[in-house]
């Protein structure tokens, strides 16, 4: 597990890349990567999204300033991400009888 890497939900849906990068820049950390997800299908935001940090302190400094604090009406759940679950879906996978 990237211990550099934080989760950040209950985003509003509005909430954009560039204005969670310049949330977190402005709680004092530096993150190298802000990453919102969103559905592949319709393009709009699921919610939540990830912030990748050079250092342990920034990642650490950014979870303490960020969980909690209201974002655009919405009190954001900061943590370390955890990996990445394999998917089993087996969409596209062929035919089945």
């Amino acid at each position: 597990m990237d211990d550099k890497k934080i989760y950040i939900g209950n985003l509003n849906y509005d909430t954009t890349k560039e204005d969670l990068q310049k949330v977190i820049e402005e709680a004092g950390a530096a993150p190298k990567d802000v990453t919102v997800i969103s559905d592949k299908y319709t393009g709009r935001s699921k919610g939540f999204g990830f912030a990748e940090f050079e250092s342990e302190e920034d990642t650490q400094k950014a979870i303490d300033a960020l969980d909690g604090k209201e974002l655009a009406g919405r009190n954001l759940k900061v943590n370390k991400a955890r990996p990445k679950k394999p998917r089993n879906d087996n969409f596209g996978s062929g035919r089945r009888f």
